[in-house]
């Protein structure tokens, strides 16, 4: 198969679709690997390197993908990729369609076969591709978060693990999943003192194991929520709901209760947020205020240590890379999982919660084969 790695053109966002050493794993077992110059500079990779691995580097990210039939990249096309999409191509990347009509529409329209990494599952019921970027979301939320607390960023002037005689910040994270648990804990190694909230009690009562009691648990509705943020420095939004639009957990009229210049830390803006005043915001321009509560809602956290990131996400990509080259959309006929992932096909909707999302009518492929 021809696949193509373009250049990513969102703002900030400096990872990439495989690093050479992947390239030189593909090409081996005979692809073509077609590069754009400068794809993975972001991340630390040079074009010398695709070189030598085998790759044929492309000045242009059109040369990418009017030559491609399959596209590996990270994240989801924007409107200057629309006019590249083309029927047939296989797109494989981060979609978060749920969020983004136009997008849903595009890929319809062009009759892309698209795969999105955060809906392809494992064994387990689990989302292979999406956690390691929760992962590393997850981390930095915190890490962002307690810079942001900082005075001169616009915060409150608190110390995360505060000092002797000083209490420290009071860290609450809406969601108890892969990002949830991992700004926790990032969380508690910096001392502050940290609540977790979620639906699921077998799950509170795992963080609360594996953490040694160290993590505070609340079961997650509005009235806990708004007795939380009332006390709370940082508020981490970490709810997802597999292939759907982010709840609004926390409503503009909550913020009256919040103390002036906390911390607002959406990570689930890529599924529309959980909080009703998220907007999109990017590295260049982070964060905004509302009501006097500070946001940060960047649409590509992992961005921000893109070669952290894209060792991580291409050590998860590469399998399912490797059967998608292998055999096409064969590939998604045997594996579920793959199918899992399938968003768009010939021009239908193939993912329920993306149809339930936007109201589009969803088109069930789960029996039938794709190659006829």
């Amino acid at each position: 198969m021809i696949i193509g790695v373009p250049k990513e053109i969102k703002n900030n966002e400096n990872r990439v679709g495989l690093t050479p050493n992947k390239v030189e794993v593909l090409i081996h077992q005979g692809h073509t690997l077609l590069v754009q110059a400068g794809a993975g500079t972001g991340s630390g990779f040079t074009d010398e390197q695709y070189q030598k691995a085998g790759a044929k580097l492309l000045p242009t990210i059109q040369d990418v993908y009017s030559q491609a039939q399959m596209i590996v990249k990270v994240k989801e096309p924007i409107e200057p990729e629309y006019s590249l999409l083309r029927p047939g191509l296989l797109l494989f990347t981060y979609l978060h369609l749920a969020a983004d009509k136009k997008l849903t529409e595009v890929l319809m329209e062009k009759k892309v076969t698209g795969v999105a990494y955060e809906t392809v599952t494992d064994e387990k019921g689990g989302l292979p591709l999406l956690n390691p970027m929760s992962e590393i979301a997850g981390r930095l939320a915190t890490q962002i978060g307690a810079t942001l607390l900082q005075k001169a960023n616009g915060g409150r002037g608190i110390l995360m693990g505060g000092v002797p005689g000083v209490l420290p910040a009071k860290v609450v994270v809406i969601g108890g999943g892969i990002v949830g648990f991992n700004s926790a804990q990032m969380a508690i190694g910096l001392g502050a003192d940290v609540t977790i909230m979620d639906v699921n009690v077998d799950r509170m009562r795992y963080l609360s194991e594996v953490t040694h009691g160290r993590l505070k648990t609340m079961m997650s509705n509005r009235g806990n929520i708004l007795e939380q943020i009332r006390e709370a420095d940082l508020v981490i939004g970490a709810v997802l709901v597999p292939g759907k639009k982010a709840p609004w957990l926390i409503t503009r009229d909550m913020l009256s209760s919040m103390k002036p210049k906390s911390v607002l830390c959406d990570v689930a803006v890529d599924q529309g947020g959980c909080f009703e005043t998220t907007k999109p915001t990017t590295h260049d321009n982070p964060t905004y205020e509302v009501d006097g509560i500070v946001h940060y809602c960047v649409a590509n956290m992992p961005g921000a240590v893109p070669l952290t990131s894209t060792h991580a996400l291409t050590n998860a990509t590469l399998p399912f890379v490797e059967q998608l080259a292998r055999d096409g959309v064969l590939a998604i006929d045997r594996s579920k999982h793959l199918r899992n992932g399938l968003n768009t096909f010939d021009g239908k909707l193939t993912c329920k919660p993306v149809a339930e999302a936007h109201g589009f009518p969803f088109t069930d492929l789960s029996s039938s084969s794709l190659s006829n």
